[in-house]
């Protein structure tokens, strides 16, 4: 038995004509509130007040910035209004990874220049014989 899969479940079903359920509801909202404002109100405070009205409602309709509703962007602006911001900035205290070297009292010399060289030739030897075998590997 096969089954039809269903395809394009993202696309929202047109309602009358060319527009789907919600732009049928804003354009109905927006000419009912519109009609509202002709029987209440006279003539230029319409036109004044309809006209912003009218076009606020033909932008939900058709126009889509970046692909997505423009319903979506006026939500997000008036989040980012209406939310609270309080931005503090405070410079952090750094945390230094170095270790403080506490100055020891002096102490007698131990070794007198000469061994002092011998001590330091022998060192440098050393670490120099570790290269090679290190190198050798």
């Amino acid at each position: 038995m096969r089954f039809e899969v269903p395809q394009f479940i993202n696309v929202e079903d047109k309602l009358f004509g060319p527009f789907t359920f919600k732009q049928s509801i804003y354009l109905v909202g927006g000419g009912g509130l519109i009609f509202l404002i002709y029987r209440l109100l006279p003539t230029f405070v319409v036109v004044i007040l309809g006209l912003p009205i009218a076009a606020f409602t033909l932008a939900l309709v058709f126009i889509k910035p970046n692909g997505r509703p423009f319903i979506k962007m006026v939500e997000s602006y008036l989040i980012y209004a209406f939310s609270e911001r309080f931005y503090l900035w405070r410079r952090k205290e750094e945390k230094s990874n170095s270790v403080e070297i506490k100055e020891l009292p002096e102490t007698p010399q131990l070794f007198t220049d000469t061994q002092q060289r011998i001590h330091q030739q022998r060192v440098s030897d050393l670490a120099w014989s570790l290269d090679i075998l290190d190198s050798e590997e």
